[in-house]
Formats: structure tokens, sequence, C-alpha cells
């Protein structure tokens, strides 16, 4: 992915410079963060497994986290692909949807912080929350990515970003709010199928994202797109219940099967429109 040279955005904040500090629960460093990762793309908190042993974490404090080289080349990364989305989407808004898109701020942080929807630690991986308007990201969550999930390079880190600033995307569009009010009234598979409809929609934004960006940035390099899949395969709910030794459970799929969240990626890249990716009206996911 070519990202050098162009220009960050002015919508970050970054708390990296304070993080939680405590000491480790019964499983340690990237062992404790694969496993709640997996649960968190699962939709099942794993948080307990950091207790076992007696440790805990206590409240965020200031100074604690340094501030390594690879950090700030991922926080270059980031604040770069979130500018290239803020374009983006407010040209999609303006085209397609003769409405404004407000850009949503993204928090990076180094272990953890605090959100309007609660704690962000390694534990919770990236995530929006809409009662802020804030994406929350540790910059760690990459290296899970290439190092433990298999999916590699700087094209699978953006689609992370563009992910989660589809959410942003519905929760401007209204889409966010009516479905996880839906949610709070269904039953738990019920809840589950409109969570998948909702992360795959995100999935198609994101795809939208891509093709907009190639298209007005030549962001793109060989190989990019594969990057994307790839990664949007090895999160899928079934290849990680798979990789954590469980059978697949479809009730209990909260993002999408691989196939799906490949398919609807390529779906976004290839039509580039937002009516496209209305995942809640499509009858086969």
């Amino acid at each position: 992915m070519k990202w050098q040279g162009r220009r960050g955005s002015d919508n970050i904040e970054d708390r990296r410079s304070a993080g939680i500090s405590g000491r480790g629960a019964g499983v340690g460093g990237v062992g404790v963060l694969v496993v709640v990762v997996i649960g968190y793309f699962l939709g099942v908190d794993l948080t307990p497994l950091l207790d076992q042993g007696g440790g805990s974490v206590v409240q965020t404090g200031s100074g604690g986290a340094e501030i390594t080289e690879a950090d700030q080349r991922a926080g270059q990364f980031v604040s770069v692909t979130l500018a290239d989305t803020e374009e983006v989407w407010a040209e999609i808004f303006r085209d397609q949807l003769g409405a404004t898109y407000h850009p949503a701020t993204l928090v990076l942080f180094k272990d953890g912080t605090q959100s309007a929807c609660g704690d962000a630690t390694e534990a919770t991986g990236p995530f929006y929350c809409p009662g802020d308007q804030k994406v929350y990201l540790d910059t760690a969550f990459f290296v899970t990515m290439s190092q433990q999930l298999g999916a590699n390079g700087d094209f699978a880190n953006a689609y992370v970003v563009a992910h989660e600033i589809g959410h942003h995307v519905q929760d401007e569009l209204g889409i966010l709010g009516k479905a996880n009010d839906i949610r709070a009234r269904s039953s738990e598979a019920e809840s589950n199928e409109i969570s998948v409809r909702i992360e795959l929609q995100a999935d198609c934004f994101s795809g939208i994202w891509a093709r907009a960006a190639q298209e007005k940035f030549g962001s793109l390099e060989q190989g990019d797109i594969e990057e994307a899949l790839n990664a949007a395969k090895q999160i899928g709910d079934d290849t990680l219940q798979r990789e954590a030794g469980r059978r697949p459970m479809p009730d209990s799929f909260t993002h999408g099967t691989s196939a799906q969240r490949m398919k609807w990626f390529e779906l976004g890249f290839e039509s580039g429109e937002v009516r496209a990716c209305d995942t809640f009206s499509a009858k086969q996911l």
C-alpha cells in the first residue's frame, strides 16, 4: 500500500503515553492478547481469563507506556489511512447521498484507556464506540494479526481501520442505532443475526473505501486486495472457532463467516455504491 508522503488526519487522539498499569494474570503477553482477540471476534467476553491466578488490572496511569519506533510508524500509517477515509466518505456522502459526512475521531492507545462504551484494553480489540463516535485502536493488534492470525501487510491493517470507520458511517446514516435498538429487544439468536449483518455491511463499506482510495490516491499495490481478503478470511467466525479448537456454531456467529466477510468486501470494492451494501435486505448473506 502506498501511503507515505500523504497528509495525516487531524482527528487522531494519541493516548499512547498513558497506559494501564498493573500485573498480568495467569497467561501473559501475546498469549493473553491472542485469547482475548479471538474472544472479541467471536463476540465472547474472555477477559475473565485475565484474572486467573489473582492478577488484576488497575486504573489508567500516565507516562507508563514506551513509544517505540514501530509505534510511531504505526501511528503515522493509521493517521494517513484515517485521512483517506475522511476524504473518500466526504465525497461519497455528497455525491451518492446528498449529505455531509462528519468524521470520527480515532484514539490510539497502548495497553488501555477509557471510552464512553467502557474500558478499552488489549482485551477488547479495535472497536467503534457510538457513545462518543470514536474508534479505539491499540496498534499492537496489527502485530497479532500478522504473527498470530496470519493476516499480513499494510493493506490488511488498513482494512481494520476502514472496517471500524464503516461502523461510524453506519452511525452517521442512523443504521447502527436502529439495528442496536432492535438487537436489544431480540432473542440471543436474533441479536447475533443482526450483529452479523452490521459487521458485513461494515466490511462492504471498507470495500467501497478501498476502491475509492485507489481511484483518488492510487494507494493500491499488487497484492493489496488479496491482503484485505485474507484478513477478512482469517477473522471469520467459523475460522476463528476452528482455530480455537471449537466446532463452528452458526447460531453463535456475530461477525459472519470467512466466505461472507470476503464476499461483502468484494461487493463493496466492485460496486463502489453505498446502496449495494444493504445487508439488512439481503435474503442470502
